[in-house]
């Protein structure tokens, strides 16, 4: 079995993309702490790279803004490859098979008000559909 749960904050507004195919892509990174830190060492922060298809897209670019906490459940999916080099390197995303809010109402509706202000920004960086 491949599941994978996650419970972290997007670092900035999913990118919503067109496949070749007209399939509506997205993709956006939430930052994820571990639970456990070594002795002398701050708590370190995982940065996962998140690919959502279709309705699930749709959803993400509509309600997902910077900032919020989400969980995401979905498959883990390792891709292999070749650098310039000739090198094998590996990479790993989560395809999003679930897509949920996290933060509490109380937040997310404070939140929305200091992000809408500054989506401006954020959303040159976003090819709409």
């Amino acid at each position: 079995m491949n599941k994978i749960i996650l419970l972290g904050r997007l670092i900035k507004n999913p990118e919503i993309l067109m496949s070749s195919k007209e399939t509506i892509i997205g993709k956006f990174t939430i930052a994820v702490p571990r639970k456990f830190a070594r002795e002398g060492e701050e708590r370190k922060t995982d940065f996962i790279n998140i690919i959502t298809f279709g309705k699930l897209t749709e959803f993400a670019g509509k309600f997902f803004k910077k900032g919020m906490q989400v969980l995401i459940s979905g498959r883990l999916e390792i891709n292999q490859y070749e650098n310039e080099n000739g090198e094998k390197r590996y990479s790993a995303q989560v395809i999003a098979e679930e897509l949920n809010f996290a933060d509490s109402k109380k937040i997310n509706n404070s939140n929305m008000d200091k992000l809408h202000e500054s989506e401006e920004l954020d959303n040159e960086k976003i090819l709409l559909y």
